[in-house]
């Protein structure tokens, strides 16, 4: 029988599934592979594993809560469904000019990324929606309706209707939804008016063919799931984790899947988040590093930073203006391809490269013995002594050294004229820059000095590098927290449900309707509230109202918070004063003399947060005892030194350990550099500190 205080939180990754179990505030956990052609059987497997490790059955499970990267895989590898856009006549080939930036402004052969959908699949019905809502020219049903007979000869799956200026007009997408619901009932309909109702054309078409090209496939797998889920005898709630850091329903997720992309990280940064309030921390720089790829989210205040707009499938190196662009509420951060699973060559300059391409858990680095022959990041960290081959994912995949060795030697050694070991230094020293140099980038573009902030390191690669990652940073402090191995799966058990409902209103200061802005923010709040009340028809419900100012003329705009005051009794001047101060912070001083414009009103419905205690924090009492010692490759020394093993089950409150040395637990290892020592706290984290000047090992 259901018991709802029985939890699992599930993150699918690209290369490990990792199910948490959750009962009284005790987690049991696991990783197993994931499995691409039907993800759901990693999933079982997973929770056939935790039920028995906590001794219960699937049926007692009252909740689960689901994060994957299926969305995003489908987006990157083109595995969507047969799909077609509709626009409005002029605007057929938005998508595919893009907003004519080069986000590599010197590169003569720059190559944009194709659109998802060639020009064969685009489509366009006259009539005209003007930017202020007004009807500039009638749709013609008619004409819609022979369109619609084109797409059932041709037999779309899947239909994206994209029409201007229908984020302040939505009559003219609704005209067309309610002809192809007549004539073709099989196809799912997506609308940019419900899925991102927000100006600019690009960012808005493209958000919504995104949706409409993986609705399909999530919709047949969550219900897949369901299934499978029921046949094993769970009855409890299913829910799903989305990319603004909450917890929405399964038949909202199917219905708005593009919400899923980045659900995942998302869940990392909303558990960092969470550590942060227990230790009472305003800056934390959250370092997400999986199979696949590294994650870096800037965490003020115990809250994520946010954004409107974030891109996937970056096509050149991860640069920024080489994806996608997906218009919804996002947590912001930083993805690189620098995960375990992460590929090393070398290129035409005899350089090291790693990433972003990966060789994922099929098959996987050439350790894991299942087929792969290039070096991975897994690799080089076997060699360096970071990994025991013998005990790596709690003793399931046992990691071939040999296999490593050779690939190590035949795509880096042999071309750069050295030795395994010394490509493996190579290889994590530029994973490691790699990774460095993205949180510097990101931590100058938001004006902060990393040198102020704390580190939470989690993921199953995480604390293995970011103990060098600090050195690098001139980070002091680094906590690793429980279960960091799984941490994104965790984070989802700490999620609030949430919804975030925004709108595209272009208003100036200068002709300010209070009226206007009273009725928009109270439609926008009854709109994300019946998102959360599908998921608990009795929580309390919390609302944050937002607004995005930038001064006229400007190209972007600025966040600013509004209360709820603010909201419910409007004014010239309370707006005027936020955006000012809000401008100041970012760019030193306002402007005088110019006007200022809102462009999007947004309103996040949430569920009160988890109550967090504060923890009393410890201090050093004894030495943890070592099992053994073995050499350890310690990259600011240049050499291997000889490390001791601590197992982290066996260490108690106040327990230190001195580096260089490994902390060893099922789900990862937390290398101990020969410039840090790690103390294990009240609450169970290890909190890696630099050691005083002058301290020895």
């Amino acid at each position: 029988m259901a018991n709802s205080s029985i939890r699992m939180g599930v993150d699918i990754g690209g290369t490990f599934t990792d199910v948490v179990l959750e009962i009284d505030g005790q987690y049991t956990s696991t990783k197993v592979l994931t499995t691409y052609a039907a993800p759901e059987d990693a999933i079982i497997e997973g929770i056939g594993r935790v039920c028995d490790k906590a001794g219960i059955l699937p049926g007692d499970i009252g909740q689960i809560i689901h994060g994957t990267t299926l969305a995003t895989n489908a987006l990157i590898e083109r595995r969507g469904a047969k799909t077609a856009l509709i626009t409005t006549t002029g605007f057929r080939d938005v998508i595919e000019m893009r907003t004519e930036s080069r986000f590599e402004q010197y590169d003569l052969n720059l190559q944009l990324p194709e659109p998802l959908l060639p020009r064969n699949r685009r489509y366009t019905v006259s009539g005209r929606i003007g930017a202020r809502g007004e009807v500039l020219q009638p749709i013609d049903r008619a004409e819609v309706e022979a369109l619609a007979d084109q797409l059932v000869e041709a037999g779309y799956d899947s239909i994206a209707v994209g029409l201007i200026h229908s984020y302040a007009n939505d009559d003219h997408e609704k005209l067309v939804q309610e002809v192809l619901q007549e004539k073709l009932p099989g196809a799912m309909i997506s609308l940019s008016s419900e899925v991102s109702p927000q100006m600019r054309e690009y960012e808005r078409f493209n958000t919504t063919v995104a949706n409409a090209y993986i609705k399909p496939l999530m919709k047949s797998y969550l219900g897949r799931l369901e299934q499978r889920l029921h046949d094993q005898g769970i009855a409890g709630n299913i829910f799903l984790m989305h990319s603004g850091g909450g917890i929405i329903s399964i038949e909202s997720a199917a219905e708005f899947p593009v919400r899923l992309v980045e659900s995942g990280p998302a869940g990392g940064a909303v558990f960092a988040a969470h550590i942060a309030a227990r230790y009472g921390l305003d800056k934390v720089l959250s370092f997400d590093m999986g199979g696949t790829t590294a994650k870096i989210c800037l965490i003020k205040n115990q809250t994520p930073k946010t954004s409107r707009v974030f891109e996937v499938a970056r096509t050149y190196r991860f640069k920024k203006g080489s994806g996608m662009p997906i218009s919804i509420p996002v947590i912001d951060m930083v993805e690189i391809g620098a995960g375990g699973g992460s590929l090393a060559h070398v290129d035409t300059l005899r350089q090291i490269r790693v990433g972003p391409e990966s060789a994922g858990s099929e098959p996987g680095p050439a350790c894991y013995d299942r087929g792969g022959d290039k070096p991975a990041v897994t690799d080089a960290d076997l060699i360096l002594g970071k990994l025991d081959p013998n005990n790596f994912a709690g003793g399931s995949i046992p990691l071939n050294p040999q296999n490593a060795l050779a690939a190590l030697a035949t795509t880096l050694g042999q071309k750069l004229g050295m030795d395994a070991e010394t490509a493996a230094f190579g290889l994590a020293e530029v994973v490691d820059e790699n990774m460095s140099n993205a949180a510097r980038v990101h931590a100058v573009e938001n004006g902060e000095d990393l040198a102020e902030y704390t580190m939470i390191a989690f993921g199953g690669a995480a604390p293995l590098h970011a103990g060098r990652l600090c050195e690098k940073l001139g980070i002091d402090r680094v906590l690793v927290p429980p279960g960091a191995g799984v941490g994104s799966a965790i984070g989802f058990l700490c999620a609030p449900f949430s919804f975030e409902a925004n709108r595209s209103v272009y208003m100036k200061l200068s002709h300010f309707e209070p009226d206007k802005v009273v009725d928009l923010l109270a439609e926008l709040q009854t709109e994300a509230t019946s998102f959360v009340r599908n998921c608990d028809a009795e929580a309390e419900i919390l609302c944050d109202f937002k607004v995005y100012m930038r001064y006229s003329g400007q190209g972007w705009e600025i966040p600013i918070s509004l209360s709820p005051e603010q909201a419910t009794s409007p004014d010239t001047e309370s707006f005027q004063r936020l955006f000012e101060e809000e401008y100041t912070k970012l760019f030193g001083r306002p402007v005088s003399g110019m006007d200022v414009e809102i462009t999007v009103w947004a309103v996040n419905a949430t569920t009160p947060p988890q109550p967090v205690a504060r923890i009393s924090q410890s201090t050093a009492t004894r030495p943890a005892d070592a099992t053994g010692k073995r050499q350890l490759f310690d990259p600011a020394l240049g050499h291997s030194v000889s490390g001791e093993i601590v197992e982290r089950s066996a260490m108690d409150q106040g327990d230190q350990v001195n580096g260089p040395a490994v902390i060893t637990e099922d789900e990862t290892t937390i290398v101990i550099p020969s410039s840090r020592s790690a103390l294990r706290q009240t609450d169970g984290c290890l909190d890696l500190a630099a050691k005083n000047p002058g301290e020895t090992a």
